[in-house]
């Protein structure tokens, strides 16, 4: 008889994670019949958020409503994730729902599905195809962009999403098992519902923008040296340029996190990203990151996808390389 495992190995765990996220992606022919974790935690976010946050409240109570709200969402995903940990400790096999929780919080390869959208989108619908595809995964107007703009856009996303789609996860499971990684998906989603400089959700929103900056500081800046090490195994890369800008250019960006492995994407490809953009009514006028070509195009979104593809196993032979001397 099988016994159950009480000293389940984060990292092979981790490993094993990767490797069925980058196989089966978001495993839609299971959530067809069952929420998927991170869209129950939105409809709860969005409840919540619909009875705490009233306009008519002053700011100081809507932004203490916003710290319970992050209270109670991440506190919920601690205990879950610890419940399931526990499970997964006392049954035989448990390291296998360890493994599927781990992957189904992991984005490798549902990011690269978005991007990838965008290339076809603008290689076979033009400007318009591209900013129908691009819409799903970024928050400023499509409408504003042009063909170059897309695909900075998509570029940008991807690199982003690289260090808080995977590299954040990971790195919060090993560091505090599934409850960490559920935290850190909990802390992600609210910041991408709430944390905007809206009027609605400026004081709401406040503590969850706060805590996603600091749960993904650590992890951006592993993601841009990754990015980087990439880049010397990905055709058409330049390491060199990847560790100079981002040495550079992190810092201008308006994230203190995001910088980072965009710096890293934009030196490697010989790109110029970020820079003036408008979210809906808003006009933000950052400075460029990068001091490559402006007119990115849809070969270099293809681009892009290799040299993450490329993070990605580096990730995971870092991870390897780590297990050997843990």
């Amino acid at each position: 008889m099988l016994l159950a495992d009480p000293s389940i190995d984060p990292i092979l765990v981790l490993l094993a994670a990767l490797v069925l996220d980058a196989a089966l992606g978001e495993m839609s022919f299971v959530f067809r019949h069952v929420p998927h974790p991170i869209a129950a935690l939105g409809r709860l976010i969005e409840w919540l958020e619909r009875r705490l946050n009233r306009p008519q409240r002053p700011a100081s109570t809507r932004r203490f409503r916003g710290v319970l709200t992050v209270g109670l969402v991440a506190g919920l995903a601690i205990v879950v994730g610890l419940a399931i940990s526990r499970l997964a400790r006392a049954v035989p096999l448990g390291w296998a729902i360890e493994v599927f929780c781990v992957a189904v919080l992991i984005s490798q390869r549902s990011l690269y599905a978005h991007v990838a959208a965008v290339l076809r989108g603008l290689e076979r619908g033009g400007v318009e195809g591209g900013r129908a595809a691009v819409r799903h995964i970024v928050g400023r107007d499509p409408e504003s962009l042009d063909g170059h703009g897309v695909a900075r856009a998509a570029i940008e996303s991807l690199a982003e999403n690289f260090a808080d789609g995977v590299v954040a996860p990971a790195f919060w499971y090993l560091v505090a098992g599934l409850p960490g990684i559920l935290a850190a998906k909990a802390v992600n989603t609210l910041d991408s519902m709430i944390g905007h400089m809206s009027p609605r959700h400026r004081e709401y929103g406040w503590a969850a923008a706060r805590l996603d900056t600091a749960m993904n500081f650590v992890p951006a800046r592993i993601a841009g040296v990754l990015i980087a090490l990439a880049a010397v195994v990905t055709p058409l890369a330049q390491p060199s340029g990847a560790f100079e800008t981002m040495r550079r250019d992190a810092r201008l960006h308006r994230s203190v996190n995001a910088g980072w492995p965009e710096a890293a994407m934009a030196g490697a490809l010989g790109l110029a990203l970020a820079g003036p953009r408008r979210y809906g009514e808003r006009q933000v006028e950052d400075p460029w990151i990068g001091d490559g070509r402006k007119e990115a195009t849809s070969f270099d979104i293809g681009r892009a996808l290799l040299l993450f593809v490329f993070a990605c196993l580096v990730h995971a032979i870092a991870l390897a390389v780590l297990r050997l001397f843990v």
